[in-house]
Formats: C-alpha cells, structure tokens, sequence
C-alpha cells in the first residue's frame, strides 16, 4: 500500500501513539532526503552495538531512523530512576533530596512509554505503579544505605571519541568519572546497576568489557588523563533472605585487558563494514524484548528504501 509523503516519518512518528502506527495503513517507512554517506549512522554506542548484534532490524529502526516507539519494562524505568537519584546525590544533594527526585522522574514517566504486560486495566495499572515506586524506593535506599565513596570529577559525562582503526567515532555516558585509587593522575569510570539478580562472571562479563572500553576510550579523549578501571556496582532491588549484602563491586583493570582491546576493534569495525554494505536488515522473532515488533516492521517492508 502507498501513501502520500506527508514530510519525514520521525516527524509523523513523533505525533502517532505507537499502537496505531499499524492501524493507518503504513507500509514503509518515508524517507526525507538525506547526506550521501558511506555508512547509515555517524558513531556507534554501546547501546547501539548490542542492538545491532541482537536484532539489525530493531537497530535499523531505532538507530537510523530515528523512531524510539517501543515502551520500556518496569525494571528498566526503576533503573533510570535509580540513576536520576545518584546522579544528584553525587552532585552533592542529600540522600532524601536525591530519592525523591529519582521518585518524580518515575512518576512522571507516562504509561504509553512503560510496558505494563498483562496489567492492561487502569486500575491495574495504577498498582503496577504503586510497585514500581516501592521496589525503586528500596532499591536506592539499599545503595545509599552506605553509599560508596568517591573524589567525583564528573557525572553523567558524554563524550565523543574517535580511535585508531575504526572508520567511525564512538559515544558513551559515564555515570561518574573519579579519581583514581590505585594509579596517581589517573582516573576510574563508575557505573551503577540496579538488578533483580547479581550477574554471573562478574567483571569477566563480555556484555561489561565492551561497555567499559568504551567508556575508557571516550573519558581519555574527555580528560586527557590515563583511565585504569572500570568499576561496576550492582545493586539488588529485591532483598536477600539470607540477609547479605544488596551491593556487589566489579572492577576491570585495563591494564590487563590487552586482548579484550583488540577483539573490541576487530568487532567495532567488521560491524561498521556490515552496515555499510547490508541493504537489507532482517528481523530476530527469537529477540525477548523487539522480537514481534522486529517482524511486524518486516512484515510489511516498513524498512524498504
């Protein structure tokens, strides 16, 4: 089905409910004319790369389209919240001041934008909220119970980068950059988790080694400084029966991460020489999170040129 071209589809997108994009009888998406490049994107995130990895198609919407329509899950919004507390609180607002600002952010978070799952009624979702505050208001009093302790020099800090090799640039929030404990003149990377279970592998965690080189590389870009760690703190929402700590450290030293570097550009650039070359982005109905959505957008070539 062809529709009039009414002007760029992030525009239109922008002013549709995600639920009735399907019901209006679009079949691709419209494209304004845009710069001539080799490659569909300018950088590459971490966030963008697993994206890519688990399901190109969802990537291709989000990243090079531009349409962010898919709601979040409950545990991620509690998640943000709890980044939105720490990042006053370590900006030097107290612990009280600090929660209910991350409180106010998930309250103000619109439902359209959280998926409830099967609490579809409005008083069903009404308690799903009522949830969400509670576990978030445990959460970050778990972390702030005894809050770890930093000479912070930033937070929330985005930076750019551009490294050797890669074709593109890189871009990554650093929840706090600090000074460092074990190397004079340097500095750490900080970042927060909140999670429903701890990770196993802890610090030998591919998902965090590649997120943690990325931020190496654009806080050394930032601050002109050697980056020793990466330092990860999990937070469990829900508390331990056995009355164990609710926190957990991992820390990855790049000093010792020599070939974790060269597997990250090695991959970083065969994934920049597959998006410049594929035309054709295919769904992954298996993806837990943007698996269906994947396949109603190929479904009906909403992601044809």
């Amino acid at each position: 089905m062809l529709y009039p071209r009414v002007g760029s589809c992030k525009a239109v997108l922008r002013e549709i409910a995600p639920q009735a994009l399907y019901l209006i009888g679009y079949t691709r998406f419209v494209k304004t004319p845009k710069e001539v490049r080799a490659f569909p994107i300018t950088h590459w995130s971490h966030s963008s790369l697993m994206s890519f990895l688990r399901n190109p198609l969802a990537w291709y919407k989000r990243y090079v389209e531009g349409v962010y329509d898919m709601p979040s899950s409950p545990a991620g919004i509690i998640g943000r919240a709890g980044h939105v507390a720490l990042q006053h609180f370590y900006s030097g607002i107290g612990k009280e001041g600090a929660i209910e600002l991350g409180l106010e952010y998930l309250r103000n978070v619109p439902d359209f934008e959280i998926n409830f799952g099967k609490a579809r009624s409005r008083l069903a979702r009404k308690k799903k909220r009522i949830a969400m505050e509670r576990e978030y208001v445990q959460a970050i009093n778990f972390y702030l119970a005894r809050p770890p302790k930093y000479k912070v020099l930033g937070v929330e800090v985005k930076a750019v980068a551009r490294v050797d090799e890669l074709p593109l640039p890189i871009k990554a929030v650093s929840d706090l950059v600090v000074e460092s404990k074990v190397e004079r003149g340097a500095v750490d990377v900080v970042d927060h988790k909140f999670v429903d279970s701890f990770s196993s592998n802890g610090a030998a965690k591919t998902l965090f080694v590649l997120q943690a080189i990325f931020n190496y590389y654009t806080v050394k870009e930032m601050y002109g400084r050697p980056v020793r760690q990466f330092i990860l703190q999990e937070c469990k929402k829900r508390k331990n029966a056995d009355g164990k700590s609710q926190m957990r450290r991992y820390v990855i030293d790049f000093e010792k991460c020599e070939e974790e570097f060269r597997i990250f550009k090695r991959l970083l650039h065969d994934a920049t020489m597959e998006v410049g070359r594929t035309r054709v982005f295919l769904p992954n109905p298996s993806d837990m999170f943007e698996g269906e959505n994947s396949f109603d957008i190929y479904r009906l070539h909403l992601a044809e040129d």
